[in-house]
């Protein structure tokens, strides 16, 4: 059996079947002009590829053996990371307590099936980013390709929990990230709307302030761009699917007129009154409420909250009340599409149809605020409005017909998550994965082992 696995013809076409497996996987035929290189490797040997090996020797240093090991281990990793799976932290509360911060994740990319890199030049292991740097990228785009995915063996479902590139992470203010740069050039520019009512000037088209919050930016802060597969990525659920109706009242999501299923440890912002005695910290622990969440000031808490935990504090002899933050209908808040004909809030908004691939909608200046960024920036259409006017590509449009699928994410903790309220549809080609199981689940609020949640290891993620 030993001589069977040595043997080179035996490598060799173990070799190519999986070599052939992934070309058909990958739908790309022109990798089979790699096979003469493949046949030199295992048989001819003509060409002396591991050129950091001395050639003929059978016992190498130990360093050249420990730079074989790492090469081995740098290429396998990639392939694994690039088409399989890949580790990912929670790194804030918008989706607890389904996920805690300080959960690591395994993200399966074949899920979805994975996509081939828009940037394929790039620095092992690192996202967007340098090792050890604040700003220097990882990544060349010297070279740029094209939307693909491979086969998956599922497709995106509702209520999936997944992984996906920030929808306006494109441009970034360096080393102000968060919050984003367009919600940066929207509160820049309504800060220029106010000061010019305060000095009693005359008030500009909303346009003419958002220019000059570009221009401003733009001479104050180091902006810069990045390509799909190197945005950030975000963690959140999959609420509404490519076509559905969505809507929000009070805070109670509707998907297509149905009221959603009840997510498990969903949280909302409650308002905890109490007699004038606080709270035992120790009973907020065992509701495991961190530390940063436990806003009060006097007798009122500010916490966020699932149904179980209401419950469980509703028990308190020294509670009197609890009462669910809401904002109200009619209330506007800097939530998409950012109009002023859509006065929604972060509890009520819609109703909205998500864009779906083939779907085809109708173009007016009211419904344009709903579509313009997916028309534009993700599906790459030169967009302009003159003279009342909505030119596509240079033509009149009165409708539109989309190129991808959308979806809308949310995060399961409502009131803490920046999600699709803030910047509208993901689209298909910046779905990373589906996120699998936890495999490590630290709490930064305890020491030593007592910093692990045995309770969560190795917990699949629904």
């Amino acid at each position: 059996m030993r001589s069977i696995l040595k043997n080179k013809w035996f490598k060799f076409s173990l070799a190519l079947i999986i070599f052939l497996l992934m070309t058909i996987w990958i739908g790309n035929y022109w990798l089979l002009l790699g096979l003469p290189i493949l046949f030199d490797v295992y048989i001819s040997k003509k060409v002396h590829w591991a050129f950091w090996k001395k050639r003929g020797v059978k016992k190498q240093s130990a360093t050249v053996e420990w730079l074989d090991a790492i090469i081995f281990a740098v290429v396998a990793a990639t392939i694994i990371r690039m088409f399989f799976i890949e580790a990912y932290t929670i790194p804030t509360s918008s989706m607890e307590k389904s996920l805690l911060v300080g959960d690591y994740l395994f993200v399966s990319k074949a899920a979805y099936g994975p996509k081939i890199p828009n940037t394929p030049l790039s620095f092992p292991f690192a996202h967007h980013t340098m090792p050890f740097t604040k700003k220097t990228k990882s990544y060349l785009e010297w070279i740029q390709w094209p939307y693909k995915r491979l086969a998956g063996y599922t497709e995106v479902k509702r209520n999936d929990v997944v992984v996906f590139n920030f929808p306006a992470g494109d441009t970034i203010i360096v080393g102000r990230e968060n919050p984003d740069y367009y919600t940066n050039l929207r509160g820049l520019g309504d800060q220029f709307m106010a000061d010019d009512m305060q000095k009693g000037r005359a008030i500009q088209p909303e346009k003419a302030y958002i220019d000059m919050a570009r221009q401003y930016l733009f001479q104050n802060t180091e902006i810069a761009t990045r390509p799909v597969d190197k945005k950030e990525n975000y963690i959140k659920r999959c609420v509404g699917m490519p076509g559905d109706t969505l809507q929000s009242i009070d805070g109670q999501m509707y998907i297509n007129g149905k009221p959603q299923i009840t997510i498990e440890n969903m949280q909302f912002n409650y308002e905890v009154q109490t007699n004038g005695t606080p709270i035992n910290p120790r009973k907020l622990e065992e509701l495991h409420i961190a530390k940063d969440d436990q806003n009060h000031n006097g007798s009122v808490y500010n916490l966020p909250l699932s149904l179980e935990k209401v419950k469980a504090l509703k028990k308190l002899g020294n509670v009197v009340s609890i009462v669910r933050r809401n904002s109200s209908k009619g209330n506007p808040e800097g939530v998409f599409p950012f109009s002023d004909d859509y006065p929604w809030n972060r509890d009520n908004f819609g109703p909205l149809v998500i864009p779906k691939k083939g779907q085809s909608v109708n173009l007016t200046l009211k419904t344009l605020p709903l579509y313009e960024r997916a028309i534009n920036a993700y599906e790459e259409n030169a967009l302009n409005v003159k003279d009342s006017a909505i030119y596509i590509n240079g033509k009149i449009a009165t409708n539109y017909t989309f190129k991808m699928d959308y979806y809308w994410m949310m995060g399961d903790n409502r009131h803490m998550s920046a999600d699709s309220r803030y910047w509208g549809y993901v689209p298909e080609d910046h779905i990373v994965g589906k996120a699998s199981f936890i495999w490590l689940s630290l709490d930064k609020d305890k020491t030593a082992l007592g910093k692990i949640r045995w309770d969560r290891v190795f917990n699949w993620i629904h």
